[in-house]
């Protein structure tokens, strides 16, 4: 026997499957059973806090970065608010794994709001308004270092807790969500959601591994659920449209047998180049400069993760196959990497040039075999004997060199989808929704995402900060009024 758990004004019944309606006067706790058939025994599965009557109700659908913060907010903001998180999986989960285990908090190369957003292929245009102002990365570091997480920022503008642990950053937002009296429930499924007469959420929870079936009126609702199916579903039964998710962030796979033996190799700065057949106009994004890594399977590194994200549909449009073009010394000019190679055969002649790569470029002796042997220029052969032509090669290919891109790898630290809840469907002042209100979103779970550097955990911080913010303030507003009546 199942039991439909159904928050009233100022009672609250449970019905169970046989119609048979239990009541209750007033309270602001309940506990569900699920009667087991086979043995007849009860199993206790909810205790949440509910509101008693003439109180305002968040619930917050997700439990990672942009939910809980939210959720923090949203109290600090009116403490009288009740807030529930629903979270079907662990909290933070995806803090946990990001970085390696380090957690990229955000993002501190860029403290101009502007050239901040110019990092959001899906977001830099919308973003160049107010979005960062209200909560950037600066106010992302003084949150945490108030809270005791020393943090510390690397050449590259990334920035991690200084004790290298993402745990770090869980326990402080886990901690701060205890004291503020954030509620979560973990291991439930936001299955559905409706409007009521009053304009209130209805919104229905599975719990998974037990057959029973929760329902809790909210105030407010916060869609929080990054790039999960169920945030999309939930959006679409508010009114929302959906643009398709597709990957964002993830590695290349390069069709060469050669490059294979490279793997491990790192290049400090190549300029790399995306050309698809479906994309007929030059994108500038489609290049990107910055360090590079080969792997077992292909490419991979900042610069391979920023032109995923950009050229992320074209990609997609295109069944992931393409080329790209990789120039290994974008600081020097061709014609100076040709008559370098002139010198060198001219100095050391009687050297094998397998052997003798020019110190000016800075390459590894593996990776300048590697050229060498693309060229076909091989063997034993000494710089002396190498034709004018050959070195010419050389340089083009050092320049311009092609791969054949035949798949993508996924990225899955960082994993990222491009899609979701156009943001021409919300305002960015709130993060409310245009369509129905009270409902806000933050996070993933719209048509955003950063490359990779910690801008996707700072869309998620400043989103759940502002959609907390405007929360908290309606929740103040009307506490306040219905205190005064």
């Amino acid at each position: 026997m199942s039991f439909l758990l159904t928050r009233l004004t100022s009672h609250l019944s449970i019905s169970s499957t046989n119609g048979t309606t239990l009541a209750f006067g007033p309270t602001r706790r309940y506990r569900a059973w699920n009667a087991c058939s086979a043995c007849r025994q009860s199993h206790s599965l909810v205790d949440a806090t509910m509101s008693g009557e003439g109180e305002e109700v968040l619930v917050v659908v997700g439990g990672g970065a942009a939910g809980v913060f939210g959720a923090i907010r949203a109290k600090t903001v009116a403490a009288n608010l009740k807030v529930l998180v629903i979270e079907k999986g662990k909290p933070l989960s995806k803090v946990k794994v990001s970085g390696g285990g380090r957690c990229n908090v955000t993002n501190g190369h860029f403290p101009d709001n502007m050239t901040f957003a110019e990092n959001y292929p899906r977001g830099h245009r919308e973003f160049r308004g107010s979005f960062f102002r209200k909560h950037g990365s600066m106010d992302t570091m003084v949150w945490f270092h108030e809270r005791g997480v020393g943090l510390k920022t690397e050449d590259d503008g990334r920035v991690f807790p200084v004790s290298d642990s993402s745990s770090s950053i869980i326990d402080c937002l886990m901690s701060e969500a205890r004291e503020r009296g954030v509620l979560m429930q973990t291991g439930k499924t936001v299955t559905a959601a409706s409007v009521d007469a009053s304009g209130n959420f209805l919104i229905k929870v599975e719990r998974r591994t037990a057959n029973i079936v929760e329902k809790i009126e909210a105030n407010y609702l916060l869609i929080a659920t990054g790039g999960s199916k169920q945030g999309y579903i939930l959006a679409n039964q508010l009114g929302h449209s959906l643009i398709d998710p597709v990957p964002s962030l993830f590695t290349f796979k390069i069709a060469d047998p050669q490059l294979v033996e490279l793997a491990g190799v790192t290049f400090p700065k190549v300029c790399v180049k995306l050309k698809l057949g479906n994309v007929q106009r030059n994108i500038p994004e489609l290049t990107q400069v910055g360090p590079m890594l080969v792997t077992h399977w292909g490419l991979s590194g900042p610069v391979i993760l920023r032109l995923s994200a950009w050229g992320a549909r074209y990609l997609f449009s295109a069944g992931y196959e393409g080329s790209i073009v990789v120039d290994f010394l974008p600081d020097v000019h061709l014609e100076e990497v040709k008559s370098i190679l002139s010198r060198q055969k001219l100095q050391i002649g009687k050297q094998k040039l397998m052997n003798s790569c020019p110190l000016e470029f800075g390459l590894i002796k593996r990776f300048w075999k590697y050229i060498v042997e693309r060229e076909g220029v091989g063997g034993d052969i000494l710089w002396a004997s190498v034709s004018n032509n050959s070195l010419s090669e050389v340089a083009s290919l050092l320049k311009q060199c092609s791969f054949h891109v035949t798949g993508k790898g996924q990225f899955k630290d960082e994993f990222v989808t491009a899609g979701g809840v156009p943001l021409s469907e919300i305002s960015l002042n709130t993060m409310e929704s245009k369509l129905q209100p009270r409902l806000f979103f933050a996070g993933e779970v719209l048509n955003v995402d950063g490359v990779t550097g910690g801008f996707n955990f700072q869309n998620a911080w400043t989103g759940g900060y502002i959609a907390g913010t405007r929360i908290g303030e309606l929740a103040l507003s009307t506490i306040t009024r219905n205190t005064v009546r």
